[in-house]
């Protein structure tokens, strides 16, 4: 194509400055930053404290200033958590973030020159070269061996050849974010900033995230509770006022009860649980970019993966090499670092040792034009410079020990034939060291094998090398043939004639050493894993098999196929190939709208509407593009997507610790109303006081509560399945626990009251004792790993709790807050044998109904629809 005047002189300054007023600066908008405000306000109207919010104001109703500061305290410390979370996660993407091309040349007023990206225009001439990045969608206009890795927004993981075509939407034009591998090419752009693909594709992203399956979940059932407490405590009112009590101290008593039967230190709980899960995601490299993204993973029934640089390295690697004498022989070694071996027949081979091996790598090094680098200044391994097919090239050959320098040296190029996207092949001549000429030529299977370009020789060496090729295509490996020709004098004309084939070399981009962990792992825990990537079909279904994501019966659905509507169920399909950023929206909405949760791994531009859409995003750190960073809930800083799978056994410790907290917080306040309900009929006009009520609230739903937040994870949560999705948090069976705790912490209370009542002793307060200390052994046999010191600030809060219950009989400023008297101490043994059976009583039940035992009976009996 001919290059115009405008090209060579590019925009005048006033008319780029003129368009930038127009159309704005090219970058993609991340919206304003949050106020410290809007933050603190978004925590308030956490459902969770909107439950606190609702108990503090009762216990303002009350007077009880101390409980009132209690609950403000927690308020203020967990919005506070919340909040610097929020930040410090913001710090933490914002110190991975790397601009995208902070600075490019281009062409205004005839002379080049370097402008800040984000002042880039349509119509200015951009000038690209290799590493550059592309700051915006341009139009091809001049191209010399340009080849761009689009990976980021296709998915699909082999660079692209660009040419001066204006035709052709792939050919003949650029993106925004694309990375130049090779070459160098001169852009005429046309479009900027939101108007770009990568604007585009952001442009869907801007649907604001929705609550996380445990916020649905304590949304129901903090107003459940509420309605309940308040009806009990209406009841206990009516009762009080029937028998004679003075109606002021009922409704007194009414409030309290109100009070302890809410678990004000639930958001304390599920706030603690929730940073303790996102520091060990830091000590994991996953940055937490939003606290309740650590529990929704626990509840994920559905993984669904991009798979360039997520399952795959993002690097591709010669795996496998054939030679007409000697057949396969594979290659071995990590990324693009030399050392590894090459083996055949289950034989380490040298070059000495395989003559064809050394004859095909050999010509693979010289018609190549890539390089690999070693480790350097903030690179910790060896990267490839060039396309990253041809630097696989040299890496095998340096596993089989040829030295890539000496040879490029003894047998420099004189000339060559650029590879074409129409010609699919490379050819280069160079001179050997007796003076003649060694010409080679690489390229896709179909062209160096057909006929004209090899010698005559028979079919048979062809028709093998066309059929290992096709059975090597249909594993997903990418296959180049290598032929090559001495000559005597330069034939320029007629350089590729009378080749003879070297071999074929496949080249993967290979799955990551975790990635089949990973899908082990989350097939053992119930998890679905879904491959969704803009790859082509055969290779996405290569490394899904290869995983384990699918098996011999799955075959990929592209996107067409989606856009068509022959995809009958979405939620049936396990790889899906050929998909845009929109499709992958749409299947990720066809997983959740099935009832699923649903978390969505990914590195590149058009992986961010997906992951914003999902349950949980999770995106990479290092490899990752910006805009799926800032999409994510979940950012894993070292691109180990293992890291998930702890993800996910945190969110189920989480979760498991929030219920745990349930069990113990709401059996004993039913056993307080069920004390003040049923002490009446036994002679106990008013069982407990309101500031006594109010005192072993404080007590057992305070430190020991919180404490249980940090309870460690169940040996077997990783082999349950998910949780329902829909399922109350109090399913399960958890209600029928917390009522037979809750009606033996009363029968055990009562027996205390009723036989030191019968004897004259103080009887309301051991019956205040006694509540008290059972709910404390109750929680003693709450711990997750009973009989070791994994938690031993529960052990601490459980210790001064009681010693604080106790106190509150014998010592004189708190027995005048709380009207206590002073019982015998002979009596307390009574209060410890309370204790003791509380303690006993959670462990039986513990043993009798573990967690997650009734999923894993589901489970079995095969029914999917509860346990699915």
């Amino acid at each position: 194509m001919t290059t115009r005047p405008q090209d060579l002189q590019g925009l005048p300054q006033a008319e780029a400055e003129r368009r930038l007023a127009r159309h704005g600066p090219n970058i993609v908008s991340s919206g304003r930053p949050t106020p410290v405000w809007r933050r603190v306000l978004a925590q308030l109207r956490d459902p969770l404290i909107l439950v606190l919010l609702g108990a503090m104001a009762l216990t303002v109703a009350t007077g009880d200033l101390v409980d009132t500061s209690i609950i403000a305290i927690v308020i203020v410390a967990n919005s506070t958590v919340g909040v610097a979370q929020e930040v410090r996660a913001e710090r933490a993407v914002a110190a991975l973030r790397a601009l995208s091309a902070p600075v490019v040349r281009v062409v205004r007023d005839g002379a080049e020159r370097e402008v800040n990206a984000a002042d880039v225009v349509p119509g200015d001439v951009v000038l690209l070269g290799e590493g550059d990045i592309v700051p915006a969608d341009g139009r091809v206009i001049e191209a010399a061996t340009l080849l761009v890795d689009e990976s980021s927004l296709t998915g699909e993981s082999v660079p692209v050849a660009k040419e001066t075509s204006p035709d052709d939407p792939v050919l003949g034009a650029v993106s925004a974010g694309t990375t130049v591998l090779r070459g160098r090419g001169r852009v005429e752009v046309t479009a900027t900033g939101a108007a770009s693909a990568t604007g585009r594709i952001a442009a869907l992203m801007a649907a604001p995230p929705g609550l996380t399956p445990l916020q649905h979940r304590l949304a129901r059932f903090g107003r459940a509770l509420a309605l309940a407490a308040v009806a009990l405590s209406a009841v206990v009112l009516a009762v009080g006022i029937t028998r004679g009590q003075p109606v002021e101290l009922m409704v007194v008593t009414a409030i309290s009860l109100v009070v302890a039967a809410v678990p004000e230190s639930l958001p304390a709980v599920v706030t603690l649980a929730l940073a303790l899960g996102a520091r060990r995601m830091a000590q994991r490299h996953a940055i937490v970019r939003r606290l309740p993204a650590v529990e929704t993973l626990g509840s994920i029934t559905v993984l669904a993966t991009d798979k360039t640089g997520t399952l795959t390295e993002g690097r591709m690697a010669a795996q496998r090499l054939w030679t007409p004498a000697g057949g396969e022989a594979t290659v071995s070694g990590i990324g693009y670092v030399p050392q590894g071996h090459v083996e055949r027949d289950g034989h380490v081979l040298t070059a000495d040792q395989a003559a064809d091996l050394s004859e095909l790598l050999t010509a693979a090094v010289l018609c190549n034009d890539a390089a690999l680098q070693p480790p350097g200044a903030g690179n910790g391994t060896w990267t490839a410079l060039g396309d990253p097919t041809e630097a696989a090239l040299l890496a095998a050959a340096a596993r089989l020990g040829l030295d890539m320098a000496e040879l490029r040296e003894r047998m420099p190029r004189v000339d060559e034939i650029p590879f074409s996207s129409e010609r699919k092949r490379m050819t280069t001549v160079h001179r050997r060291p007796g003076g003649d000429l060694r010409v080679v030529c690489k390229g896709a299977p179909e062209t160096v094998l057909r006929a004209g370009l090899l010698a005559e020789g028979g079919p048979e060496p062809r028709d093998r090398a066309l059929e290992r090729a096709r059975q090597w295509a249909q594993q997903g490996y990418r296959v180049l043939a290598v032929a090559a020709a001495d000559r005597t004098a330069p034939a320029p004309d007629d350089w590729e004639g009378g080749l003879t084939l070297l071999g074929m070399v496949a080249i993967l981009d290979p799955p990551r050493e975790a990635a089949a962990g990973t899908v082990t792992a989350c097939r053992a825990a119930g998890i679905t894993p879904v491959l969704v990537t803009g790859d082509h079909p055969l290779t996405a279904e290569a490394v899904a098999r290869r995983l384990g994501i699918a098996f011999a019966q799955d075959t990929a659905v592209t996107g067409e196929g989606i856009q068509g509507g022959t995809v009958g169920d979405p939620t049936a399909v396990r790889v899906f190939a050929r998909t845009t950023p929109e499709q992958k929206v749409g299947i990720v909405e066809s997983w959740r709208q099935a009832g699923h949760v649903v978390a969505m791994t990914g590195d590149g531009v058009n992986d961010g509407p997906a992951l914003r859409r999902a349950d949980i995003g999770v995106a990479m750190g290092r490899r990752g593009t910006e805009v799926a960073r800032q999409a994510a809930d979940l950012v894993l800083a070292d691109d180990d997507i293992g890291t998930v799978v702890a993800a996910v056994e945190e969110g189920r410790r989480v979760y498991a610790n929030v219920r745990r907290f349930l069990l113990y917080a709401l059996a004993g306040g039913s056993a307080e109303i069920l004390v003040m309900l049923t002490g009446p009929a036994l002679g106990m006009a008013l069982p407990l006081l309101p500031a006594q009520i109010l005192w072993i609230n404080l007590l057992t739903h305070g430190l020991p509560g919180v404490a249980l937040g940090a309870e460690p994870t169940a040996g077997d949560s990783m082999h349950r399945p998910p949780r329902p999705p829909e399922e109350s948090v109090l399913g399960q069976g958890l209600w029928a626990r917390i009522l037979a705790l809750g009606v033996l912490i009363t029968a055990v209370t009562l027996a205390v009251g009723y036989w030191a009542h019968g004897t004259g002793r103080p009887w309301q307060t051991l019956v205040f004792l006694t509540l008290g200390a059972t709910q404390l052994g109750v929680g003693l046999g709450s711990r997750a790993r009973p009989g070791t010191l994994t938690n031993p600030f529960l052990l601490l809060a459980l210790t001064a709790a009681l010693a604080l219950q106790i106190a509150g009989a014998y010592v004189p400023v708190l027995r005048d807050l709380l009207g206590t008297r002073p019982p015998e101490w002979a009596d307390l043994g009574a209060v410890g044998a309370a204790f003791v059976l509380g303690y006993g009583a959670m462990r039986l039940q513990a043993w009798l109904v573990p967690e997650g035992d009734r999923a894993r009976r589901l489970s079995r009996s095969g029914d999917a629809s509860a346990a699915a």
